[in-house]
């Protein structure tokens, strides 16, 4: 049975949840927030099927013949564009995919959006939930087999989400399929979901009203200096860009993170999903004629089946191919894992019984503003080149 030694050599993918032929694995949060495996040892038949799955155990390997090529890529639909996080390529290839009759599974806000957690949509009016980034740890419950029902039935099947539970998401079915698309995303890392609920119950306490819509990375400031925002039910709204906003802080500091992130087992130019997205960090130096600081997505095409895909729907978005070493170069955060936060554990530990904004700018401040500061410097030099 699957036995978690060392919290760093779990990602929380649900892979082995979702094998389990007895049901006898639950994923629990520890006090930090995140979730990992449970064994009922009672109902455990000792099957091994938990440890065969683990995408950590069992590290994917790509074959030599892959080759991943890269493209700067921007939604002709500027209204699409502008409620994306980048270039809104995703809602491209999501629609597609649905109105081949299949389905898309991808990171949703609750209802109260205190959490994240995996859908399935069929219609291309849901994939607003879909849009957007969201910096925590989506559950993914069991949406693998959910995925495995429709793909058996002969449904395409578009799986979104993190490297890790793209992995996890492969390990699981053990098996290729034809009519399986996935999408992975250049992660940065997860937050913790309890860090996220405190922070949201301290918005909804200062504004004196629920949430009523949420974005991550809305552009009123533009796309690369992103704000988060919050809509309230008494028609007020809080906005504040990633370096005033406190969450973005914790996240950016990597103060709130999950252990396996600081050694992820998943970042590589290459990767196991077909497609990957995410910002064309350096575009402005790239291709400056594709930048205009409202979204560019960088696009990596590893498979055959999502170069397809991509090009079948080029008339749709405007491209240009570049070169996989602006990855390393402008988004490292595509092959090199975060660094740990030597106030990481203290932060955690803090967060629960102390006010959030406050706690933030004790422990993270003289990181995050270097960090930022830097970050956000860097990009203001370049616009006015």
């Amino acid at each position: 049975m699957i036995s978690i030694e060392e919290k760093s050599h779990c990602s929380g993918c649900h892979a082995c949840a979702n094998a389990c032929p007895k049901n006898c694995i639950q994923m629990i949060s520890d006090e930090e927030g995140f979730w990992y495996p449970q064994v009922d040892k009672e109902k455990c038949i000792d099957c091994g099927l938990c440890e065969k799955v683990c995408p950590i155990i069992h590290k994917w390997q790509p074959d030599d013949s892959r080759t991943t090529t890269a493209m700067a890529a921007i939604n002709l639909n500027e209204e699409i564009r502008f409620k994306s996080s980048s270039g809104g390529i995703f809602t491209l290839i999501a629609e597609e995919i649905i109105n081949q009759g299949g389905v898309v599974f991808g990171a949703a806000f609750a209802d109260d959006f205190k959490s994240v957690h995996h859908i399935c949509v069929d219609n291309t009016d849901d994939l607003e939930k879909l849009r957007g980034s969201k910096y925590v740890q989506s559950k993914i419950g069991d949406t693998y087999k959910q995925a495995k029902h429709f793909l058996d039935s002969g449904r395409k099947v578009l799986f979104t989400g993190t490297p890790c539970q793209i992995g996890g998401l492969y390990s699981y079915l053990r098996k290729p399929y034809e009519n399986l698309f996935t999408q992975d995303i250049i992660c940065h890392g997860v937050p913790s979901p309890m860090v996220w609920e405190k922070y949201v119950d301290e918005r909804e306490k200062k504004a004196a009203s629920k949430t009523q819509r949420m974005f991550f990375r809305h552009k009123k400031y533009g796309w690369k200096t992103f704000a988060v925002l919050f809509e309230f039910s008494n028609n007020t709204a809080y906005i504040k860009n990633l370096r005033e906003d406190s969450f973005m802080r914790a996240f950016l500091s990597n103060s709130c993170l999950r252990p396996s992130c600081y050694d992820c087992s998943f970042k590589s130019v290459k990767r196991q999903a077909d497609i990957t997205l995410a910002d064309f960090w350096g575009i402005q130096n790239v291709l400056p004629e594709m930048d205009d600081d409202k979204g560019t997505s960088l696009v990596l095409l590893h498979t055959s089946q999502g170069k397809e895909l991509i090009y079948f729907l080029k008339d749709k978005y405007r491209y240009k191919n570049v070169n996989t070493e602006v990855i390393t170069k402008y988004n490292p955060a595509g092959v090199v894992s975060c660094k740990l936060n030597k106030n990481r554990n203290r932060f955690l530990k803090c967060i629960k019984n102390s006010e959030f904004d406050k706690t933030v700018s004790k422990y993270t401040k003289d990181s995050l503003y270097r960090k930022t500061r830097s970050f956000i410097g860097r990009l203001m030099r370049d616009i006015r080149k």
